[in-house]
């Protein structure tokens, strides 16, 4: 049994890890120079969308799954008739544009803020007049970890946000005062069987995801983010992991955006559940039993941003990840993970880790 990964970073990478324990082959396919992946199995060196590369892929592994959500939907059209390809590109597809995946979570139920297309400067005339400010405006396609964004705070920058991102289509978003953000993980088989993971609870700086806890002590809105996901995987007939992230705001959930891969908020999970993410992506795949997810303690995951200090080396707190990355400012190189017998133990364990990071 072999399977094939489109994309060969730290997400392949643990995929990888996973699928070595299970005693199965990956085998990549990704452009860059020694990805983090390479460690795990065969590299394709070449463009994500390169047909004879896919081909090659495809002619040559059981299914393909993916680890990230730019893959242009073209390119596994190309192959779709060879081999399996899940997550479907259907859910690929509503990922990649904020307005289908508005519109996807309007059709099912799912609460969420206010939005207003953008396709002209006049468009954000009305969409601040419809929303008010401050409000969010983003590209609707390719912005990830704060990139391709800006808030409005006042009227004064409506042609300032217009002159950074006009000229591409946009979406504007309502300014939630949320409490906080959670995320859920779901995870659905061929055959159908359904898995959650706990609650996780997420601290973000400048975009960009920090730090994630779990699980995350609130029942009600552990089961209405279960449905939300419930409804994701029914409708789109979805096989693998999926993470929907969502703004808390009292007792009430709003959703912000979903994922159709193993997420970075679930990278606790490693150590922190019974079955990790990555394992369960790839027993929901290759349609196995789905492992249980029940929490084996409570875990907190730091993620290491722009370099690893030898200060956070040599704390020895936790379990390190190094994915063996190239240091840059923004880039995500390696996570920790600690797992605890309570809470408490465990916020003051990320602390430890947080102090030798920021």
């Amino acid at each position: 049994m072999r399977i094939g990964i489109i994309g060969a970073g730290q997400l392949g990478q643990m995929l990888g890890f996973a699928a070595r324990d299970l005693d199965i082959e990956v085998r990549f396919i990704d452009p860059t120079d020694n990805p983090p992946a390479a460690q795990c199995g065969k590299v394709i060196q070449s463009p994500f969308d390169d047909p004879v590369a896919l081909i090659a892929l495809a002619d040559t592994c059981d299914v393909i799954t993916y680890e990230f959500e730019n893959i242009p939907v073209t390119a596994l059209q190309l192959i779709e008739n060879i081999v399996p390809i899940y997550p479907p590109a259907a859910a690929l597809k509503h990922s990649q544009d904020r307005l289908d995946e508005k519109k996807l979570f309007a059709e099912l139920g799912i609460p969420l803020p206010g939005y207003h297309a953008i396709g002209t400067r006049e468009d954000i005339d009305e969409a601040a007049a419809r929303l008010g400010l401050p409000m969010v405006i983003k590209t609707r396609r390719f912005g990830y970890d704060g990139k391709g964004q800006f808030v409005v705070r006042t009227a004064d920058e409506l042609d300032q946000a217009w002159d950074e991102l006009g000229g591409q289509a946009l979406i504007a978003e309502q300014w939630i005062r949320f409490d906080y953000e959670v995320s859920c993980i779901g995870v659905r088989s061929i055959r159908g069987e359904v898995a959650m993971y706990p609650l996780a609870r997420n601290i973000h700086r400048d975009g960009i995801l920090r730090s994630s806890s779990s699980p995350f002590d609130a029942a009600k809105l552990t089961e209405k983010a279960s449905e939300y996901v419930n409804r994701l995987l029914q409708h789109l007939d979805y096989v693998g992991v999926i993470a929907l992230e969502l703004f808390v705001s009292g007792d009430e959930l709003l959703a912000n955006e979903f994922a159709p891969r193993v997420h970075n908020s679930g990278h606790w999970s490693i150590e922190g559940s019974e079955t990790s993410q990555f394992e369960n992506h790839l027993r929901a795949i290759l349609d196995l039993p789905l492992g249980p997810t029940t929490g084996v303690g409570f875990a907190g995951m730091v993620n290491l941003i722009g370099e690893i200090s030898a200060a956070t080396r040599a704390q020895g707190v936790g379990e390190l990840h190094d994915y063996g990355k190239t240091a840059r400012e923004g880039r995500k190189l390696g996570h920790i993970t600690v797992v605890a017998d309570t809470a408490e133990q465990r916020d003051a364990l990320v602390e430890i880790v947080n102090s030798s990071v920021t």
